[in-house]
């Protein structure tokens, strides 16, 4: 897996869904526009509503990788 170079990385590990997103959403303005944000989320539905939550508010969904423990991240780059 690509290890991403991110400017704010979220933990996310211990939260239910759809908490991993609202965290997202709550923190996405405190990086830059063109910066990589990380979710990162033991909860399995991370994996496909952080992927649809940027298709909803025109973010890019880069891709996933792991953290250096070996959970989920989820990777996003903020458009606007």
């Amino acid at each position: 897996m690509t290890a991403y170079d991110v400017a704010l990385e979220l933990d996310c590990r211990d939260l239910p869904c759809p908490m991993p997103v609202i965290e997202l959403a709550r923190h996405l303005g405190d990086v830059e526009v063109g910066r990589l944000l990380a979710v990162v989320a033991h909860d399995p539905a991370a994996a496909v509503d952080v992927p649809a939550w940027c298709r909803m508010k025109g973010q890019d969904y880069v891709g996933a990788d792991t953290a250096a423990d070996g959970a989920p991240r989820h990777v996003v780059r903020r458009l606007s």
